[in-house]
């Protein structure tokens, strides 16, 4: 606790009369019933004299004035074609990487998928016509010519 600074005022407990009206009591007696504060009353607005609505004629504007004719300016043409065919030019680079870009992780989704089917469609192990793809029934007989 900081004891440099003074203590906090005193609040004023707060008393209500029977509509409601808060009552701020202050430590000390008071020496006249507290009284309601009414704020004062707006001062009346005071309008001038009507204006009767009149006419206003602003004048004409004067004639366009045509401007001098000036060089055409192709220099400056042809430098905002060009930047503006680079800025296109890099626009469009970007978009063809981003679709290639989409395209091959397309396709290395799809080649992920196929090899995950072959595995779960094989079982391993075994060469022959069924691929290894299950039990197989073998019958062999054996018979001696040379006897």
């Amino acid at each position: 606790m900081d004891r440099t600074t003074p203590q906090q005022p005193f609040a004023a407990p707060v008393l209500h009369g029977p509509d409601g009206t808060p009552y701020y009591l202050t430590p000390a007696p008071l020496a006249a019933p507290p009284a309601l504060y009414h704020p004062a009353a707006p001062a009346p607005v005071v309008h001038g004299p009507a204006l009767a609505p009149t006419a206003v004629y602003l004048p004409a504007p004067p004639p366009p004035v045509d401007p001098a004719p000036v060089r055409d300016p192709w220099p400056a043409r042809l430098l905002a074609g060009g930047v503006a065919l680079g800025a296109g030019g890099l626009g469009i680079g970007y978009a063809v990487q981003a679709v290639a870009a989409a395209a091959g992780s397309v396709g290395g989704l799809a080649a992920l998928g196929v090899g995950a089917y072959a595995l779960a469609k094989t079982t391993g192990g075994g060469s022959g016509r069924g691929g290894g793809q299950g039990a197989v029934n073998i019958a062999v007989n054996v018979t001696n010519r040379n006897r």
